[in-house]
């Protein structure tokens, strides 16, 4: 989307009179020095972003910054015109936009790093490590779950569990390690396209309405052929061994409450879904009233857990003086805070949340100068929406879907429900194609550090092409254009 982008706003000021004029015509400033300067800003800003690992700066920071500039000049621009409302009114549309995404995220990130703490994801990995599997049947079953666990944990938390098993078992199987861990991005990307919860950019179109909840279940299986193709062609280099034994494979329990809280997880999951389609309330409803009673068994977990330490300190020493019990007191106060909510979301990804903000308001701000207007026009009109969706999928794969997604939900060409599932479905699994196309090939190039690496997924990138273009066409055999 954004080399369209590039390539229309900075041909601007070479376009002829006739077609400003057309375009200021619509009340746009898209031909204004204002705006030009606004693309500079996000252009500029966005650089710092892919470059985030040569100038070791955290992607949030220049994006915020691109984003309060951004929204400074659309302000003087509607000022200049005389116009002192219009600018505020849609900066407050789009921080609501961005507010009800925001905490629906940090619900879900909460039960998410909540399980992680209660250790379920390590006890599950240890549990397939332990199973001595054979080298294939690791490949296929790290694969399949993180097709299904995408949907619900996301594709990043899934795609780093499952690449954690793929190394534990690899060892040093470097050619084993690097299409395992290639089959768990592409798996983990395509399951998350078919489920609301499976990715950021399935949230917004849900939670905009374009999508019902059911009606991603219709890209379940372009999904699957999106991660099956590749997955084929990739095996046929796994060989039929078993891995040799690990003592990182012994057996890890769960915490207390572990089970009660993936019950609240997909409790609060249905309270979102059935708040939404039977009340029409925001799904973020649900997930807020659902995060409020985790903390709730939160609170009733660390009181918990500080009586059996309490209980088994005052058991092993009946004499205790006031040092002692200032001890167990700091004990005490140490599980609440352990277990406090807050302490726990502090492990979740403020940066990304953060740069959601500074993507959503900059793409706002450019939006309401008439830019994304001017792109619709361009793209959809002139190529239509079936080549226009595949192309924008591709162009997922060397910048974040992210943006991608709200800028086309932005500027909500005229498109049937079948083309709406179409782009859901190309932006995300679209990033699959590059490493660096997906947070989940992202955190697992810094998990796999030398072995998974760009150069190793670009050698099956062809495969990966190969499962996009059929899921394209799977999806528009069996759903329609």
């Amino acid at each position: 989307m954004y080399p369209l982008l590039i390539l229309c706003c900075s041909s601007l000021a070479l376009l002829s009179t006739p077609a400003l004029a057309a375009v200021e015509s619509s009340s746009s400033y898209t031909g204004t020095f204002i705006g030009i300067t606004c693309i500079a800003i996000f252009l500029i800003s966005y650089l710092f972003v892919l470059g985030e690992e040569f100038f070791h700066l955290r992607k949030s920071k220049p994006m915020i910054i691109a984003a309060g500039l951004i929204w400074l000049l659309v302000g003087l621009a509607f000022s200049l015109d005389g116009d002192t409302v219009s600018a505020a009114q849609a900066f407050r549309h789009n921080l609501l936009d961005y507010a009800e995404l925001f905490f629906f995220l940090l619900a879900a990130m909460s039960f998410i790093t909540t399980l992680e703490e209660r250790l379920v994801f390590a006890a599950l990995r240890a549990w397939l490590i332990a199973r001595q599997l054979t080298l294939i049947q690791i490949y296929w079953t790290t694969g399949l779950m993180a097709f299904f666990l995408s949907p619900i944990a996301d594709n990043l938390s899934t795609a780093l569990l499952m690449g954690a098993v793929v190394m534990a078992v690899g060892h040093n199987n470097v050619k084993f390690v690097t299409v395992g861990c290639i089959n768990v991005v592409v798996a983990a990307n395509a399951g998350g396209a078919f489920s609301p919860f499976g990715d950021i950019t399935t949230l917004m179109v849900w939670q905009k309405g374009m999508i019902s909840f059911s009606g991603f279940f219709s890209l379940f299986i372009p999904s699957l052929i999106n991660w099956l193709v590749p997955a084929c062609l990739m095996c046929l280099t796994v060989e039929r061994i078993k891995p040799l034994p690990d003592r990182r494979g012994q057996k890890r329990q769960m915490k207390p409450g572990a089970v009660p809280i993936l019950i609240l997880f997909l409790s609060t999951i249905l309270l979102a879904i059935s708040s939404h389609a039977l009340l029409h309330m925001p799904p973020v409803l649900g997930m807020m009233t659902g995060l409020g009673v985790l903390k709730l068994y939160g609170y009733y977990l660390s009181q918990f857990e500080a009586g059996i330490r309490d209980t088994g300190h005052i058991h092993n020493h009946h004499s205790e003086n006031l040092t002692d019990i200032s001890k167990m007191k700091g004990d005490h106060t140490d599980v609440i805070r352990r277990f406090d909510i807050f302490k726990v979301v502090e492990r979740s990804s403020w940066d990304t949340l953060m740069f959601f903000y500074g993507i959503v308001m900059a793409v706002g701000g450019l939006a309401t100068l008439g830019y994304l207007t001017l792109l619709s026009d361009l793209v959809y009109n002139n190529l239509g929406p079936t080549l226009s969706n595949s192309l924008i999928g591709l162009l997922s794969a060397l910048i974040d879907n992210i943006p991608v997604m709200f800028a086309v939900l932005t500027m909500q060409p005229d498109m049937s429900g079948n083309q709406w599932l179409l782009i859901t479905l190309t932006a995300g699994v679209g990033g699959s194609l590059l490493s660096i196309g997906s947070a989940a090939g992202i955190a697992l190039m810094g998990q796999a550090q030398g072995v998974y690496t760009f150069y190793s997924h670009l050698k099956w990138s062809w495969a990966i092409g190969l499962g996009y273009i059929l899921s394209i066409a799977a999806h528009l055999w069996i759903n329609g254009s």
